[in-house]
């Protein structure tokens, strides 16, 4: 579906048409994330769980970087709608790699219980007096954790450029050096949450995210006469988006099979869909000061990630059995 929607944007004619074709992709990728961190989580051992649903998340910023250049190098030649329709390789890909994959351990393990339980049947039990808490308090963990990623990305180029006066060549520069650092959190926020329990690594790479952040826009001055000094903080920057790799594994180990992938699916979408209002706030903020304070509330989002996530359980070594 993400990919047959990309595919359709090839053959837009209107406005509208476009954001219908969007919208599919729009449903592909919110079905496709929570899925896949479900099957992640259901299918390695417990005690390797939130390291391998790391490294599949580490899968975004290479697809970023891969998408940019693309974008940059390949359209230019052979136009936009054209490029869409290359989209379409990803979903061939995924009709050979389906083949060789298996059912979820744990799934196949527990499907027998819960094989006639309707749609409905399974949201009415995520918001039920056992699992509302768990649910709501997951919910605003994902929503400070989406803000602080949506509030330093959907401006980011635009601020280095137009306001802080980057060549195109720096900022993009730049752009994937913070891409960068996002692949090497993504593969080490595993092992941290392995070693010493997610809460302490959400905890240390949303304070090195908010770091990062503060320091390229509300001391930006500070810091602008030494170059090298710019890029080490917008790699912090990207390298404590490593924890977003933690959410697969910390919502898998909180919500039993029969509503695992309603849970994490919901939760994450849910946090998706409220950042619509990002842009908004952050115009507006940038109307009355300017872009980089619009960017550094994406600072106080991850600061509140890294508080926030005390109020869950310690989740590591979780056997996601017992909680069938």
């Amino acid at each position: 579906m993400y990919s047959i929607g990309t595919l359709l944007c090839a053959f837009t004619w209107d406005f509208y048409s476009l954001l219908i074709f969007r919208f599919i992709t729009g449903l592909g990728v919110g079905g496709e994330w929570a899925t896949g961190q479900t099957y992640i989580n259901e299918t390695f051992p417990d005690e390797l769980r939130a390291k391998f649903g790391a490294f599949m998340q580490s899968g975004a910023p290479v697809g970023v970087i891969l998408a940019s250049m693309v974008g940059g190098l390949v359209t230019p030649i052979i136009g936009w709608r054209m490029t869409f329709l290359v989209s379409i390789i990803p979903a061939i890909t995924i009709i050979f790699i389906r083949k060789y994959l298996d059912e979820s351990d744990v799934w196949i393990q527990n499907k027998d219980k819960y094989v006639n339980r309707s749609i409905l049947k399974q949201f009415k039990e995520l918001i039920s007096r056992e699992h509302r808490k768990i649910f709501l308090i997951s919910l605003v963990l994902c929503i400070f954790g989406m803000s602080a990623y949506w509030y330093t990305y959907s401006w980011l180029p635009t601020y280095l450029e137009q306001e802080r006066g980057l060549a195109l060549l720096s900022t993009t520069f730049g752009v994937i050096l913070i891409q960068c650092g996002d692949f090497t959190g993504y593969t080490t926020f595993g092992f941290v949450a392995e070693k010493l329990g997610r809460r302490p690594a959400f905890t240390i790479y949303s304070f090195i995210m908010a770091l990062g952040i503060s320091m390229i826009t509300i001391f930006w001055n500070q810091i602008e006469h030494v170059h090298d000094l710019l890029y080490v903080f917008m790699f912090l920057t990207g390298f404590g988006t490593g924890f977003f790799g933690g959410f697969g594994s910390l919502f898998s180990e909180l919500f039993p099979t029969k509503i695992r992938n309603t849970a994490v699916g919901t939760v994450f979408n849910l946090a998706r869909g409220a950042q619509f209002i990002t842009p908004v706030i952050i115009t507006t903020v940038a109307s009355y000061f300017d872009l980089s304070y619009g960017i550094a509330i994406a600072a106080l989002f991850a600061l509140l990630v890294g508080i926030w996530i005390w109020v869950f359980p310690e989740t590591k070594g979780t056997v996601l059995n017992d909680l069938d």
